[in-house]
């Protein structure tokens, strides 16, 4: 999907520096709904692309998910383990979780806002006491527009201990509070599926690394890109390879086996490395280009005040990478008017995306 060849080299690279292991993007979707959608087959490329696997769930379907959660389940049963479906639920459906689970699903997901969901409605608790049971993760919603959960999300790690909690998008509804109770709450993880990496950078600097999955949100971005973002930011922030590469996929392989996760450490004192004055100028007025186009707009002027960020002399600390963030700003204009309008994004949205990280984590190895 998208631009993911033209972004490939950066993500390529990364991982040329990791220790082999498995690579798992634990937060995508198939279905078409709210504007976005993607098919099962857009979804194997992507994954196949970045020579991982992924869970699947389906995206918002207001009439109901039992025929949306078969289709999951079969997309994966047909994937030669690429893709492992999570069961979406709301409460008029948890008689029929159980069957999906025994049919191959391997976990639950829980959107608050979409499917209006209360975390602590006592019709979810059979959803919680099952995935206790059989040590499940259960992917929890945790946008921006969804009110704070800590409380009920605390009490029920607690209380199900068996369960392994994912918030997802960082959780950027409760970090600023509750990133100092993980450490009680050793079944409570977060996924890295957010367009900003600032939000990345603050989920690295808070919770141990042993806590973070790494995510892509498709159709909203895809493997390539978001795990390159995802794994940036990690090294940035000052994780060592091993703990990258944990993030990348092997801690959430160990969940999803329904072993116990490893104990990374705690996180990192200080960031790997600087962000010189004009990575910053390039970072934060690529990021105001690239809420543009996600709107379906055109980059305008902050495109052209990143493009003289980048303009530095050959001997500044910061000119490798403000040269990378060039080439990816010249891929864009290079093949803009080729890429394919998808999901009412501007073409080329991800290559500014990617740049805009880039320019932010200047630790991480360039291509």
């Amino acid at each position: 999907m998208y631009a993911d060849h033209l972004v490939q080299p950066w993500y390529d690279r990364v991982l040329e520096e990791l220790p082999e292991g498995p690579v798992l993007d634990v937060h995508t979707h198939i279905g078409d709904r709210d504007s976005v959608s993607a098919t099962v087959e857009e979804l194997l490329t992507a994954v196949d692309a970045a020579r991982a696997r992924a869970l699947v769930f389906p995206l918002s379907e207001p009439d109901g998910y039992r025929a949306a959660n078969a289709a999951c389940l079969d997309a994966a049963l047909r994937s030669d383990g690429r893709l492992t479906a999570l069961a979406r639920v709301v409460p008029d459906e948890v008689d029929g979780l159980e069957a999906l689970l025994d049919a191959g699903a391997r976990g639950i997901k829980l959107h608050l806002s979409s499917d209006e969901l209360d975390l602590a409605d006592p019709l979810l608790e059979p959803v919680f006491a099952i995935a206790d049971e059989r040590r499940l993760p259960v992917v929890v919603h945790a946008g921006p527009e969804v009110d704070s959960v800590r409380e009920t999300v605390l009490e029920t790690c607690t209380r199900r201990p068996g369960l392994r909690m994912v918030l997802a998008h960082c959780a950027m509804s409760d970090l600023g509070r509750l990133h100092r109770h993980v450490g009680d709450v050793p079944n409570l993880f977060f996924d890295t599926s957010w367009w900003t990496p600032a939000h990345l950078m603050a989920l690295f600097r808070l919770v141990p690394p042993g806590r973070v999955l790494a995510a892509s949100d498709l159709p909203y971005s895809t493997p390539v890109s978001w795990l390159m973002a995802t794994a940036r930011c990690a090294w940035q922030a000052g994780l060592d390879r091993d703990q990258v590469a944990s993030v990348l996929g092997g801690q959430a392989t160990r969940l999803l086996e329904g072993r116990e996760p490893l104990d990374l450490g705690g996180p990192p004192e200080r960031e790997a490395r600087a962000v010189g004055p004009f990575l910053e100028v390039a970072s934060t007025n690529l990021l105001a280009a690239l809420e543009a186009m996600q709107r379906g707009l055109h980059p305008e002027v902050p495109l052209t005040v990143a493009r003289h960020a980048c303009d530095v002399p050959s001997d500044d600390p910061d000119a490798p990478v403000l040269a990378s963030v060039l080439r990816l700003l010249d891929l864009y204009e290079e093949h803009r008017e080729r890429l394919q309008r998808r999901n009412g994004f501007t073409p080329g949205w991800d290559l500014l995306s990617a740049a805009s990280v880039v320019a932010r984590t200047p630790a991480a190895p360039l291509p």
